[in-house]
């Protein structure tokens, strides 16, 4: 769950118990837009105002109650507001060329999965007058957007890799050219 804080001075607004859907659409999508957010009968305005937001544990009604909402949530959360907009100014600028090859990985990611050599040939789409580095760039962007999206998962010797192990994995350079990890789509996520 995700919880966010507004803040334009003497203004304070809150927002508890969010999934990654409703704080993408109601607060991240405007606010890298540079467009007001809604909040508590207010318009927070991202070049005056100040945002946080944490992720963690929903959060009980007793638990957000008479002011104490916030404490909990600094106490128990993550701060992971730099990350996340970060991620989000990324999928507001996406080329089409990443949705393309996101696309293109969940069709030919099958039961054996691919290996993220396979992702960066298939970032290539038959150019391959494209830099190197810029196919790479592309298949880990496309990997990273699809992991934290829940649609596929990282896996090496048959054992799918935590959350905490992905940013290592992904910028390792032997993970893109040995085979050893591979794309998996999760399951529940299509044929």
């Amino acid at each position: 769950m995700f919880h966010v804080e507004l803040r334009q001075f003497p203004h304070v607004a809150r927002a508890f118990n969010l999934d990654q859907g409703e704080l993408g659409t109601r607060i991240l999508k405007p606010w890298v837009a540079g467009r007001p957010v809604e909040l508590d009968d207010r318009s927070w305005e991202p070049e005056r105002a100040r945002i946080a937001i944490y992720e963690g544990r929903a959060l009980a009604r007793d638990e957000i109650g008479l002011g104490r909402g916030w404490a909990n949530v600094t106490r128990t959360g993550e701060d992971v507001t730099e990350r996340l907009l970060t991620v989000a100014r990324r999928t507001a600028e996406r080329p089409p060329e990443l949705l393309r090859l996101k696309d293109e990985l969940l069709a030919q990611c099958g039961p054996g999965g691919l290996s993220l050599g396979e992702v960066v040939d298939l970032a290539a789409a038959g150019d391959h007058t494209q830099l190197a580095s810029a196919r790479l760039a592309l298949a880990e962007q496309a990997v990273w957007e699809l992991l934290h999206a829940g649609h596929v998962n990282l896996v090496r010797s048959e054992t799918r890799l935590d959350r905490s192990e992905w940013q290592a994995v992904l910028l390792s350079w032997a993970s893109w050219h040995e085979d050893g990890v591979s794309l998996e789509r999760a399951p529940g996520r299509g044929p």
